[in-house]
This record gives structure tokens, C-alpha cells and sequence, in this order.
């Protein structure tokens, strides 16, 4: 049985020390702060185990992006790192922090065979089928 693999987003640009309560292994998109980098910066030298599919990778964000546009600016770079071309498996769940779940995102990641979403607490979970082998 495969494990799903997952993928955190943060386009929280204060986030911060949250960052240390996400699971550790689980690879993490975070937008590029000062204190989202330090704290970024910290725990992958804590954890050391950290590559582009289980560490802490930052994206330069622009301060007049919206929260739904840092999200879908990110998309084809996540998918291309962690997707069918970078891992076996490819992620099939992307859990997105602190922006809430639009029409315009449900349609970008419908584009990369994302059909469900679920609202938590923190954001959403957008789910997609493994590709065929």
C-alpha cells in the first residue's frame, strides 16, 4: 500500500514558529519573510534530514500579492518538485495554510487533477488520485 505524500503550503507571512509544529519530513512551501526565513533557517539545521522532498523550501512573494495569488504563483514550481517528473510517488495531497479555499483556486488545482477539497481549521487539504503507472 502507498502512503499518500503530502505537501504543506504557508503563504502566512508572519507565520513564523508555527512553522516547528508541522511535521517534521513532510516537505514545506513557505513564503520568504524575515521571520518565515529565520525560522526556516533553524529548523533545518535542527532536523538535518531535510532534501527538496521532505524539507523546508521559501518562494519570494511579492507584498502586493494577495494570499490566493502567492498560492497560484506557486503551483507549477511545487508540482514540478514534488510531482511525477521528481518523486515516486508524486504528492496527491497539498495542504494549504492561512488562505481559504476559493472558486479560483479550486479551478488552478483542478488543472493539476486536484477533485477534492476539504476546509480545516488552518485552511484546506485539496486531494488528487495517484497517476496511472
Amino acid at each position: 500500500m502507498v502512503v499518500p505524500y503530502k505537501v504543506y503550503v504557508v503563504v502566512e507571512r508572519e507565520f513564523g514558529e508555527k512553522l516547528s509544529e508541522l511535521a517534521a519530513g513532510v516537505p514545506v512551501w513557505i513564503v520568504d519573510t524575515p521571520l518565515n526565513t529565520a525560522t526556516a533557517q533553524r529548523l533545518r539545521k535542527e532536523r538535518k534530514q531535510g532534501d527538496h522532498l521532505t524539507g523546508i523550501t521559501t518562494f519570494k512573494g511579492s507584498e502586493s500579492l494577495s494570499a490566493e495569488d502567492l498560492l497560484v504563483s506557486q503551483l507549477d514550481a511545487i508540482d514540478l518538485h514534488h510531482g511525477t517528473y521528481s518523486a515516486s510517488p508524486p504528492y496527491t495531497i497539498l495542504e494549504v495554510l492561512c488562505v481559504p479555499l476559493g472558486d479560483r483556486i479550486k479551478a488552478e488545482l483542478s488543472e493539476f487533477g486536484f477533485n477534492e477539497f476539504d476546509i480545516i481549521a488552518t485552511g484546506f487539504c485539496a486531494v488528487r488520485p495517484l497517476p496511472p503507472e
